[in-house]
């Protein structure tokens, strides 16, 4: 008979996952100088696949000169994702953002733009800071974040701060716990993303036997190491065809300049990201960007309203879309969940989940009693924060489910979070000086949702599942990681601003800009843009439905939702050559061709890793520009 015996959660794995993820958020941090930390605006986070190739390389002399020293396939995939989540919290949307918001109104207030007067009475004390004496050397570099007036200023705005950030990412964690089993058991979501670290870490080391693999690492290596070196020498010849040649140039009469932006490149990460993803999925991303810029064409040629065709808007709704969608699929199983939940019988066993749902749904409870108290006690209205956190539950939710099922490599939504939905359904004067304030706050982590802790949360279980690890253990590990990785992030940014000055003030810029716009030229409520999101919703529902009545329905909605994305702009003639690869492999060798050629497209994402590592280290222990490999 088979055993059921599940990998212990080990102590030698943890400590080396706190230990990997404390480097890999400092290295982020100290490669914004370089603008080089571009880790988390990625699906798959190079920095974890760099320590889980690093790690396994040595581990293969281990396990024949000292087994007792080699780690498990369970301790790897530990470690791996813990460097992603720390990876994700220290990324460029999420920790980076945090302290440019706490401080830029104070740093930039002045007579001219009047912010104090503006907005400032309604920004209470323990919000932000305002010592701007203070903030000379964060902003200015050349100083010690160790100084007492330093620590004294940051104490209070960082600790209130940094918990309202737990709370909001181990309600995330919570809220995968609780759909894991439907997702992953019911469903069985191919989860695309983690086929690299699976195969990376097989038992049997198949993958860095395969000589396809290697052939794409080394061209995906050479394609970047040659370009590097074109970098800094130009007599050495750049490779052609790698990296963005804009068209949009050639499209300057009205109404084909409305393309404004349309890049042609190919990154040896992307395409093989790409080749790994479904093939509809891969289809709809670049169908629906082309439609995109169709659309812009058109409106411009009939005169429409600027912000047509509302892009943004329809794309978030459609991630709304998604996780009603995924609710009512799997309405049965969360009937199930409520009854166990309350203590009525039950058909669901919650005892190898990683916690028990109603344990999930009490913690979930208490994260956001201090969610709401926070935000309320800062000035938030109750429906304001009822409104922008449903709505931004829904979101993570729907990209979450859509990476899972799709592996999209990319999922930005710049200027689509509930802020902006918000702001367009009600007006300033609906919302007011003080809701906006607030909500300007929140900027930071709703600028961008390609930082998102969720998806990496959920791929984790299921690595987890695939490698037969405790869930319950597992799950203590995602959480320590996020109550480790969180004041961790804020250290080490801190740390390397105080002494390199502020590379991040970008967003608090955009962030009281617009608030200052919000409030000296208010505006009604934004009918088309709500619109907008409402038929990304009805688009969603109306997709998911024929693609359940027609196997042969060809588009996705995921590429619909991910399409209108900044990184899109990049990525998006990588996923057309990928799929069109995908397309000649399937039809002209099969399945056995594609499983073939796979480790080839790994091992050029593996290979774009690993050279983007080692530019990055060398960036930082010269302190000189390097080249940037992933430039996004």
């Amino acid at each position: 008979m088979k055993s059921d015996a599940r990998p212990a959660l080990t102590l030698r794995a943890l400590a080396v996952g706190v230990a990997l993820m404390v480097v890999t958020i400092f290295w982020v941090m100290y490669g914004l100088k370089w603008d080089i930390a571009h880790a988390a605006m990625i699906s798959l986070l190079y920095n974890a696949v760099f320590m889980l190739f690093a790690l396994t390389a040595v581990n293969v002399p281990l396990k024949r000169l000292w087994p007792s020293l080699a780690l498990t396939r369970a301790e790897l995939l530990t470690v791996y994702a813990m460097v992603s989540m720390g990876a994700s919290i220290g990324g460029h949307m999420c920790v980076q953002m945090i302290p440019p918001m706490l401080s830029y109104a104070a740093w930039l207030a002045s007579p001219e733009n009047d912010w104090n007067a503006l907005f400032g009475d309604y920004t209470p004390d323990w919000l932000a800071v305002r010592d701007r004496d203070a903030l000379a050397g964060l902003y200015e570099g050349g100083s010690s974040l160790y100084l007492r007036r330093h620590l004294d200023a940051w104490a209070v705005p960082l600790l209130v701060w940094s918990l309202f950030l737990v709370a909001i990412l181990l309600t995330t964690l919570l809220i995968v716990f609780i759909a894991r089993r439907q997702w992953t058991e019911h469903e069985k979501l191919s989860y695309p993303l983690i086929q690299l670290p699976l195969e990376l870490t097989h038992s049997s080391g198949r993958f860095l036997r395969d000589r396809y693999m290697w052939a794409g690492f080394a061209l995906a290596a050479t394609i970047d190491i040659v370009n590097g070196l074109n970098y800094h020498f130009p007599a050495v010849p750049r490779v052609w065809g790698i990296r963005q040649y804009n068209l949009a140039q050639y499209f300057t009469t009205r109404p084909w300049n409305a393309v404004d932006w349309l890049p042609v490149g190919i990154y040896p990460f992307a395409l093989g990201l790409a080749f790994a993803i479904p093939l509809d999925l891969a289809f709809s991303c670049w169908f629906f960007y082309l439609l995109w810029k169709a659309q812009a064409i058109l409106g411009r040629a009939l005169n429409f309203a600027p912000g047509f065709p509302y892009a943004t808007e329809q794309s978030a709704g459609a991630f709304v879309g998604i996780t009603l969608a995924a609710l009512w699929t799997g309405r049965a199983y969360f009937r199930q969940v409520a009854r166990k939940v309350v203590g009525a019988e039950s058909t669901l066993d919650d005892g190898r989940e990683p916690l028990s749902y109603r344990a999930a749904v009490l913690l979930m409870v208490a994260c956001q009693i201090y969610i709401g108290l926070f935000c309320y006690r800062a000035g938030m209205s109750f429906w304001v924060i009822t409104g922008f956190f449903v709505l931004f539950y829904a979101l993570v939710t729907g990209i979450t489910r859509m990476r899972a099922e799709l592996g999209s490599p990319v999922h930005d939504l710049h200027w689509g979070g509930p802020d902006e939905i918000i702001y367009a359904a009600v007006g300033s004067a609906g919302l007011g000086r003080a809701n906006l304030t607030i909500l300007s706050y929140l900027f930071f982590f709703n600028r961008s949702y390609d930082w998102l802790t969720m998806p990496h949360q959920l791929e984790a279980l299921k690595m987890a599942e695939r490698a037969r690890i405790d869930n319950r253990r597992f799950g203590r590990a995602l959480a320590m990681a996020v109550i480790v990785g969180v004041p961790v992030a804020v250290w080490a940014y801190l740390h390397a601003t105080y002494r390199n000055g502020m590379f991040t003030a970008f967003v608090g810029w955009e962030a009281f800009t617009r608030l200052e716009r919000w409030l000296t030229n208010p505006m009604p409520p934004n009918g088309p843009a709500t619109a907008a999101v409402g038929l990304g919703v009805l688009l969603s529902v109306v997709v998911t439905i024929l693609r359940s009545k027609f196997v042969w329905f060809p588009f996705h909605i995921a590429g619909y939702a991910v399409s209108t994305t900044y990184t899109m702009n990049v990525f998006w003639f990588s996923i057309f050559t990928a799929s069109a690869a995908k397309w000649a492999t399937l039809n002209f060798g099969g399945f056995r061709a594609y499983r073939k050629f796979l480790p080839f497209f790994l091992g050029l994402a593996l290979g774009e890793c690993v050279v983007t590592m080692f530019w990055g280290t060398m960036t930082m222990v010269l302190d000189r520009p390097m080249y940037i490999t992933l430039d996004l």
